[in-house]
C-alpha cells in the first residue's frame, strides 16, 4: 500500500473507530444501562482516543522504518517555551471569550449569563476535558498526520486539508449531541467546520515554530474547557466564525513574516561568510 493510500486509511480507520465506539460504546450505556451523565462523558473520553488508536493498529505501516518509542520521542522533540506556550493558550481562551463578549453586546445580556458550572465542580470538568480530545487526539492528528499532510500539500493546504478531515471526524456528534437540530444545525455545522480548521491552521503554526505536541494539546484543553461552562445559543457559534478564522489569518501572516525575516537573515549571514 502506497505512502499516500495508508495515510488516507489512517484517516478512514479513525472515523471508522471513533463512529463505532461513538454507536456500540455510548450507544448502548445509553439506551440499555441508561447510564449517568458522567458515566456518559467518561466513555465520550474514551471514543476521543480514537486517532491515537489508529496510530497503534497501522504503526508498522504508518512508520515501518521508526520504532514507536522514536516516533513518540519526535512529537515531543523540541524544548517547550513557556512565552509561546502562554500565547498558545491565551489566542484559544482570547478567542472564546471575545466571542461571548460580542454576543453579550449583540443580545443585550450580562458577560456572566453565559457560564455555569453545570452538573460537575470544577475540578471534574478539568480533568474531563484533558483526558478526552487534548491528550486523546493529538497524537493522531498532529503527531502522525501534519507531517505527512504538509509534505504532502504543503504546509498551508495541507493544515486547511487536516483541519477539514478534523471536523467532519466529529460529524456524527453534531447530530446526536447537539441540541440544534431545526435549521440553526447548518449554522453549527458551519461553524464546526470554519473554526475546527482554524484551530488546526494555529496549532501548526505552533508546531512549525516548536516541534512539540504539548503545544497542540494545551491549544486543544484551552478551547475545549470553556464549554464545560457555557451557556450559549446558535449567535455564539455565528460569531465564533468570524473570531478564529481572523485570529488564524493574522496568526499565519505574523508567521510568515517571522519565516521572511529568518530567511533575510540567513541570506545576508551566508553573503558575511562569502571569501571574495
Amino acid at each position: 500500500m502506497g505512502k499516500m493510500n495508508i495515510m488516507w486509511g489512517y484517516v478512514i480507520l479513525s472515523y471508522g473507530l471513533f463512529w463505532g465506539l461513538v454507536l456500540a460504546l455510548c450507544g448502548t450505556a445509553s439506551m440499555v444501562f441508561h447510564a449517568s451523565p458522567l458515566t456518559m462523558r467518561i466513555l465520550s473520553d474514551i471514543t476521543a482516543w480514537s486517532p491515537t488508536f489508529a496510530v497503534i493498529i497501522l504503526y508498522r505501516k504508518l512508520k515501518p522504518n521508526t520504532k514507536f518509542i522514536d516516533f513518540l520521542k519526535n512529537c515531543f522533540y523540541d524544548q517547550l517555551k513557556i512565552s509561546l506556550f502562554f500565547i498558545s493558550g491565551l489566542i484559544m481562551l482570547g478567542g472564546t471569550f471575545s466571542t461571548v463578549g460580542i454576543v453579550s453586546l449583540l443580545e443585550g445580556k450580562p458577560f456572566k449569563n453565559y457560564f455555569s458550572l453545570g452538573g460537575y465542580s470544577f475540578m471534574v470538568s478539568f480533568f474531563l476535558s484533558l483526558f478526552s480530545g487534548p491528550t486523546g487526539e493529538e497524537l493522531g492528528w498532529r503527531g502522525y498526520l501534519r507531517p505527512e499532510m504538509n509534505r504532502k500539500y504543503g504546509f498551508l493546504k495541507g493544515s486547511i486539508i487536516q483541519g477539514i478531515v478534523w471536523a467532519f471526524w466529529h460529524t456524527l456528534l453534531w447530530f446526536i449531541d447537539s441540541e440544534f437540530l431545526d435549521w440553526r444545525i447548518i449554522i453549527y455545522i458551519l461553524s464546526n467546520v470554519i473554526v475546527i480548521t482554524s484551530i488546526a491552521l494555529i496549532m501548526n503554526i505552533f508546531l512549525e515554530i516548536e516541534e512539540n505536541l504539548l503545544y497542540s494539546i494545551w491549544i486543544h484543553f484551552c478551547f475545549n474547557l470553556p464549554y464545560s461552562f457555557l451557556k450559549v445559543g446558535i449567535s455564539y457559534y455565528a460569531v465564533m466564525c468570524i473570531i478564529f478564522p481572523i485570529l488564524a489569518c493574522a496568526l499565519y501572516f505574523y508567521y510568515q513574516r517571522i519565516i521572511i525575516k529568518k530567511d533575510e537573515e540567513k541570506n545576508n549571514s551566508n553573503n558575511e561568510n562569502v571569501i571574495v
